[in-house]
């Protein structure tokens, strides 16, 4: 049995790791990347654009972390510096927290449903494309070359994300002879 001050000291790390990993998430989307989604789905708006690529970042993170970390501490310490950092960020007004965590959420689930799809008409990948058009605007068109680049887009911050956390958290590593869910006894 641990110590409580081993326990603490413990989760004290994780959360450490969980918000350098966070923070490394949350830069800046490319000027390019926004004013390409603000031609294509945002009617020009810029900073709508750039609204929806943070989220589109964030959400992405979080959801890399629930399929790549091994244990519920370090995905619930991710997820709480997610938020933490969504709370906090400059960009956000004092009066406009629970829009923004609102926000979050409501894309957190659709991108979730896209992320995990399996077996449907399109890929995975293609729906997460779909997600990032779909949210920067109403009517956004979704097929062709916005599609296709909305898709890469999403690909890079899954592989971005991936990055932040190995660097944080180290790379996970299973027996070759066990799957995963054999290992939650251990």
């Amino acid at each position: 049995m641990r110590s409580p001050f081993a326990a603490w000291v413990t989760a004290r790390a994780t959360t450490r790791r969980a918000r350098a990993a966070v923070t490394a998430m949350r830069c800046e989307p490319d000027a390019a990347d926004a004013e390409w989604l603000a031609d294509v789905a945002a009617g020009g708006d810029v900073d709508h654009a750039r609204w929806e690529l943070r989220y589109a970042r964030a959400v992405m993170g979080q959801l890399v972390a629930e399929r790549d970390l091994l244990d519920d501490a370090s995905i619930s310490a991710v997820a709480r510096a997610m938020v933490a950092s969504i709370e906090d960020d400059p960009h956000v007004a004092v009066d406009r927290g629970d829009l923004a965590r609102a926000q979050y959420a409501d894309r957190l689930r659709a991108y979730r449903e896209a992320f995990q799809a399996r077996g449907g008409m399109a890929p995975s990948a293609e729906l997460l494309g779909r997600c990032l058009l779909a949210f920067a605007s109403d009517g956004a068109r979704t097929a062709g070359a916005p599609l296709a680049y909305a898709v890469e887009l999403v690909a890079r911050y899954e592989e971005e994300a991936g990055r932040h956390l190995r660097a944080a958290f180290g790379e996970a590593h299973l027996p070759e002879d066990l799957p995963p869910s054999a290992l939650a006894g251990r």
